[in-house]
């Protein structure tokens, strides 16, 4: 099957500040068992994902373009680039944040362990 890309904006997605476009890849009932989400996500300058937990699920980031500020469980906040992953492992808070001139895009894939 080849479809193509819808857009669904996210405003205050977990919390941040403004509105996410995110980018399914696959829907929540296409994962199945296996996960809940799979998805390109984009965060224009200003706007963020909020700071929230993963609690029986695994969460990696893989930065495609711009720059933003990932922060960590430990509340560590790092600067990240096109070619980053960022994990999120079972039981961890995290958080991006886009505080750049230009739009950050990463996939976001929401597993269940």
């Amino acid at each position: 099957m080849i479809r193509k890309e819808v857009c669904t904006p996210v405003e205050h997605l977990a919390g941040g500040t403004g509105t996410a476009k995110v980018y399914h890849i696959q829907s929540r009932e296409e994962l199945g068992k296996a996960g809940r989400l799979y998805a390109k996500v984009v965060l224009d300058p200003g706007c963020s994902v909020g700071w929230h937990q993963h609690v029986g699920e695994t969460e990696p980031y893989y930065i495609l373009s711009g720059e933003g500020t990932f922060i960590d469980n430990g509340k560590s906040r790092t600067l990240v680039h096109a070619g980053d992953i960022c994990t999120i492992e079972d039981g961890q808070f995290h958080s991006i944040e886009n505080n750049s001139d230009k739009p950050l895009e990463f996939i976001g894939l929401i597993y269940n362990l």
